[in-house]
């Protein structure tokens, strides 16, 4: 094993002296020691580390941690087979550059000398030996610790706080480009100052190291972690989850003032292709994170990721948004009934637009040029960046976007828009709530949004097997002039043993181009189908859910949740009180069912679980359809069980929501306990 000697300054001033008797002060008799130290005191030091400014672009590349913690398969032969892969699978030629370590890679202990030692069981040939093979495949090395006495780690591996500026020098001797420096075991020592102290530590190694000050946006880092480094994580960790994934998104939209080029908001890592989302949640994640110029590190052992992980990761048109060398955090110009409108302004003057649907079903999204921040044009040109394909409008940017999706495009004004085919915009009718063995009527729509006619248009609507779509006005029309729009009256039989749910069916509009060929527009079309619940009082706990979204883990029946799998949570306990039914969830949380109209009150005792120790706030709603009938306010882990009481008299559909109560939602273990329906 290499062992690093300690750096010893041959001079040590009063000044610097009154800085070291000052950290053994704060750090309340840490041995921080003089030969921690640097020969004169730490002054102002640029973000850069007295370098060429660094990661101007957000940084791209790997980390381990959301797909291997400290396992077993976190190892050399891991880091190596990843280096391999951005290079054999193109990742490199996209952009990614960073192969970074997280937690786990040294021995729990320093030696002799104060020297992290690497884990020769994970990396038997040391960490530079590491660095050298990435560095080797033309890419970059990146490396984990906390500013804190130990890491994030139940195991306790050494944090750098009071050991900066020797271990700075171990890693750039290592050959580091990049430091990851979290936040536990901190002693309560100011944020500010610790991340300061490392900030110094790198800029004395005389090595460039991109610095990511991951301080889980405790002290609003957005507001000094500029002055110190590249990137600063704006929330907690990320799980791979809906819920998790765009709480953080959402908390980070907030920030868009303070990114810019060199200082970057860091909502965490990727999750895409861990198999906790689907792939229209890894696209919306994927999306979103490039609009708001985020750091693109991927948390997924590319080694086992499916096909459709890499064709997420390596779309270089949505790459594009995100490595725009204007900088610019896109900003959210609406956001009303979870249809979300966020706008980036890039570099050559045009705006990539994300159409983001919050919602557990498909929703139309709208915005106009003018919206969006483009100057007035007689016609826009506007490419769709996961189609790839073009279109021109007159500057309404429109789409029917599915449940948890994102439509991305990338609008400018275009002297030469007319060239391309219009846009159509197709669409059905509002939410469409009905039963097993009915039939319902429902409209389609399909609409020219551009300045050029739409020819040969036709309309088709499929639905799952067994289904039976018939029509009952024209599906197509010889051309759609600008603005007009063909309107098509549907009859949809489910049927009959249907089960609870949300069934959906895919509305599809085909026109001919200029040069003959044809362009393809689809939508999807949600039809929610319900089991009538039994007259009298029940237990919602016994029903089945149109549908169930949580920011951990599932939705749990009768017990609380437990963050991962079904099934691994733990009695309903709220203030001491063990209830047998209801829902654990974790906020932030939806649960829906079906009533049909034939159901007047939904009762609870809710609050947060007992498991949640002295942590958690959250808010409960109960909504019938679009009007709320109950909220508590915020709870916390200090409140008893709160009686909800909810009249939902006529409502096809109850809602019943929880927040994290505006604060994140770290521990928001919450519990609809004794969750009973009265129905006639």
């Amino acid at each position: 094993m290499r062992h690093l000697p300690m750096r010893v300054p041959r001079v040590i001033g009063r000044r610097a002296l009154g800085a070291i008797t000052a950290a053994l002060l704060t750090t309340g008799g840490l041995a921080v020691s003089a030969q921690a130290a640097p020969a004169a005191a730490p002054g102002p030091a640029p973000a850069s580390s007295g370098h060429e400014p660094l990661a101007l672009t957000p940084p791209m590349g790997f980390n381990n941690w959301n797909s291997t913690h400290c396992r077993d398969e976190f190892d050399e032969s891991m880091v190596k087979g990843i280096a391999d892969l951005f290079v054999e699978r193109g990742l490199k030629d996209a952009g990614y550059e960073y192969v970074n370590l997280d937690d786990c890679w040294a021995l729990p202990e320093r030696d002799a000398d104060g020297q992290l030692v690497p884990d020769p069981k994970r990396f038997p040939n040391g960490i530079e030996a590491v660095a050298d093979y990435v560095h080797s495949k033309g890419l970059k090395f990146g490396i984990y610790t906390s500013a804190g006495t130990k890491t994030c780690s139940s195991i306790g591996f050494p944090g750098a706080l009071g050991h900066e500026y020797s271990d700075a020098r171990q890693f750039a001797d290592w050959g580091v480009d990049y430091l990851k420096y979290d936040n536990c075991n901190n002693q309560g020592i100011d944020a500010k100052q610790r991340y300061t102290t490392m900030r110094d530590a790198l800029a004395a190694t005389g090595r460039p190291i991109v610095y990511s000050i991951c301080e889980w946006g405790e002290n609003k880092p957005w507001e000094w972690a500029g002055d110190l480094g590249q990137l600063w994580r704006t929330t907690g960790d990320i799980n791979d989850s809906w819920g998790s994934m765009s709480s953080i998104m959402k908390s980070n939209l907030e920030l868009a003032e303070y990114a810019r080029p060199g200082g970057w908001n860091d909502p965490d890592m990727l999750e895409v292709g861990n198999g906790g989302m689907t792939d229209t949640e890894y696209r919306t994640h994927f999306s979103m994170w490039s609009i708001m110029a985020a750091p693109l590190l991927i948390g997924t052992d590319l080694r086992t990721a499916p096909e459709s992980a890499f064709e997420i990761l390596t779309n270089d048109e949505v790459i594009a948004v995100d490595q725009d060398t204007l900088g610019k955090q896109g900003e959210v110009v609406s956001s009303e009934g979870g249809r979300w409108v966020v706008s980036k302004e890039l570099a050559d003057g045009s705006r990539a637009v994300a159409l983001f649907n919050e919602g557990s079903r498909a929703q139309r999204i709208e915005t106009t040029a003018k919206a969006v921040g483009l100057p007035k044009s007689r016609g826009y040109t506007m490419r769709d960046l996961w189609k790839h394909s073009d279109t021109n409008t007159t500057g309404r940017i429109a789409a029917t976007v599915p449940a948890h999706g994102t439509v991305l495009v990338r609008v400018h004004a275009d002297k030469k828009w007319a060239q391309y085919p219009p846009a159509v915009d197709v669409r059905a009718g509002g939410d469409t709530v009905t039963e097993a063995g009915r039939t319902v009527r429902i409209t389609s729509e399909a609409t020219d949004l551009g300045g050029t006619a739409a020819h040969s248009v036709s309309v088709a609507l499929t639905g799952p097997d067994g289904w039976r779509v018939t029509p009952r006005s024209a599906t197509s029309a010889r051309a759609l002039k600008p603005g007009a729009t063909l309107a098509t009256d549907w009859d949809v039989a489910v049927p009959a043993g249907t089960s609870t749910g949300d069934q959906v069916l895919t509305l599809t509009a085909r026109h001919r181009t200029h040069s003959g060929s044809w362009l393809t527009s689809t939508a999807p079309f949600t039809v929610r189908v319900g089991v009538p619940l039994p007259a009298g009082e029940s237990a919602l706990s016994d029903a089945d859910p149109l549908s169930a979204t949580n920011g951990w883990g599932p939705v749990e029946r009768d017990q609380s949740v437990g963050e991962r799998d079904a099934n691994d949570g733990n009695p309903l306990t709220i203030g001491g009180t063990t209830f047998a039914k209801g829902l654990g969830v974790h906020a932030s949380s939806s649960v829906e069912y079906y009533l049909g109209g034939a159901c007047d009150k939904v009762t609870a005792q809710v609050g947060v679980d007992d498991e949640s120790g002295d942590k958690g706030t959250v808010a409960f709603e109960v909504w019938a359809d679009e009007t709320r009938a109950a909220s508590t306010g915020t709870l916390t882990n200090a409140d008893p069980a709160r009686a909800v009481s909810a009249d939902v008299s006529g409502a096809d559909v109850v809602r019943l929501v929880v927040t994290d109560a505006g604060d994140g939602s770290g521990y928001d273990h919450a519990d609809w306990a004794d969750l009973r329906v009265t129905c006639a």
